[in-house]
């Protein structure tokens, strides 16, 4: 065999083992987030099934959501560190015994608990996925590995609510809930099993076989990993507590930012590594690319839980169809992230410009059918077309934005970066659920079940707007 033949097969084994990487990271994140979207149409079920509260109803919603939020930077930085397949397995782990223990909880509290260690589980894989993808790929092959990305992040998002709902109608209300968090087990158990096969696991041996990477200090900066986590904290828990004592925590936020931002610098002064390197926001495209996300994810990540309330709590509409209602919008967000990959590097930014106004449309047109519905009875049925368009969106802005977010990201910073991303998306997704189902239900509690769809989106549009703006000053930045 030639010396060309030995490289062109090296080079063949080396881009399979890439794409089982790839699969096993993808498989993950398309686990954490239909943990996310899959309990809207299983929260009714629950509260009849369990006995649970309205306020147990709300934790099983947030308590996962905070857990994700509070653990991603630092774990971020963790995986950068030690090594990002050790934490991955860990994180992937504790998910499926969690999904386990969700799925036999006898009471709410336990299922509560139960969440919040499915939330720790996928805050620790979670970052990893990202900084992977950006050690293992570059170049054009980074931008179609991103646009899986996004194909996952949207395909799963829409469709976690129709399996919850097929798995509920078929083994019933009473049990079927939990059935759908069961329905995790096999993935996470691939996940981990795979992760240990395939991961090269170069960081770990690499601080196994170098005397000095041994023997130098592990440094996690803790003071600054506390700091994160109490910003985390004070900005989300009050949108999800729902106590009048935990507003009072937003007060603490912005001295908290300036204490961290503080440490952080003094930290590299003194010659050590940071939790996260400030320098990271000194590349416009990740930094803008933050705040379109941000914008974005505090509006449309609401979306199908106010969808699921008026059609389940309000029409009488089965949990089966309140899922399948998404559909056309999920197969539509996988068609176009896969697409976008091919554009992405050269008019990446004027697709989110498009992707976000046909966000914006069908939240407009979603507005009127549900106003047609109300006034001249028509079909239910016709929301899933116009909601289809944000899915056309959603699919070019989770491909894209993930993309040129972090296309000048150092490799080393890959775990760090994707998990600050990821905590201001979960963030702005925790403020958007409380602000949008908020406006839903009290507009509701002194007007119809239409008026409250029609209330919380034109709060949705609003964000959509804000997230245009952004979009357009990116775009005629980097024109510049």
């Amino acid at each position: 065999m030639t010396n060309r033949n030995i490289i062109r097969v090296q080079g063949t084994d080396r881009e399979f083992h890439r794409v089982r990487i790839l699969a096993v990271l993808l498989l993950s994140m398309a686990m954490s987030l239909m943990a996310v979207s899959s309990v809207n149409v299983a929260l009714h079920t629950i509260e009849t099934g369990l006995g649970a509260s309205s306020a147990d109803l709300q934790w099983i919603l947030s308590g996962y959501a905070l857990a994700f939020g509070v653990g991603l930077i630092p774990a971020g930085r963790a995986g950068d560190v030690l090594g990002r397949g050790t934490l991955f397995v860990v994180g992937a782990a504790v998910f499926t015994v969690a999904s386990l223990a969700c799925g036999l909880a006898p009471t709410p509290l336990i299922l509560n608990a139960a969440r919040i260690a499915q939330g720790v589980g996928a805050a620790l894989f979670s970052p990893q996925v990202t900084g992977m993808i950006q050690q293992y790929f570059s170049g054009g092959g980074r931008a179609k590995a991103f646009a899986l990305l996004g194909l996952v992040v949207s395909a799963s998002v829409a469709v976690g609510p129709i399996i919850a709902g097929a798995v509920i109608e078929a083994v019933g209300p009473e049990t079927g809930w939990r059935w759908a968090f069961f329905s995790y087990l096999p993935i996470g158990l691939a996940a981990v099993v795979l992760g240990l096969l395939w991961f090269p696991f170069e960081t770990e041996r690499r601080r196994r076989i170098d005397p000095e990477l041994r023997a130098k200090r592990v440094d996690l900066d803790p003071v600054g990993s506390v700091l994160i986590v109490l910003i985390v904290l004070a900005i989300m828990y009050p949108f999800m507590a729902h106590a009048a004592w935990a507003w009072w925590l937003l007060l603490a936020a912005p001295p908290l930012v300036l204490a961290w931002i503080r440490w952080e610098r003094g930290y590299v002064m003194r010659g050590r590594e940071p939790l996260v390197d400030l320098g990271l926001f000194q590349y416009r495209s990740f930094r803008n690319g933050l705040l379109v996300s941000g914008a974005v994810f505090l509006g449309m990540t609401s979306t199908f839980a106010v969808v699921a309330l008026f059609l389940q709590s309000g029409q009488g509409v089965d949990a089966l169809s309140t899922g399948l209602i998404g559909l056309p919008n999920a197969i539509a967000s996988g068609v176009v992230a896969i697409v976008t990959a091919k554009y992405v590097l050269g008019r990446g930014r004027q697709m989110l410009v498009g992707a976000i106004s046909s966000m914006l449309a069908g939240t407009l047109l979603s507005i009127l059918v549900v106003w047609l519905i109300a006034t001249q009875g028509i079909s239910f049925w016709w929301l899933s077309p116009v909601l289809m368009l944000n899915g056309l969106g959603m699919g070019i802005v989770g491909s894209a934005n993930q993309t040129l977010s972090m296309l000048d990201i150092p490799r080393q910073h890959g775990g760090t970066a994707g998990g600050f991303k990821q905590t201001v998306e979960r963030i702005t997704t925790a403020l958007g659920n409380a602000v949008i189902t908020g406006i839903f239900f009290a507009v509701v509690a002194s007007n119809s079940w239409a008026t409250g769809f029609m209330a919380a989106f034109t709060g949705i549009a609003v964000c959509l707007v804000a997230a245009i703006g952004l979009a357009v000053m990116d775009l005629r930045q980097h024109s510049r």
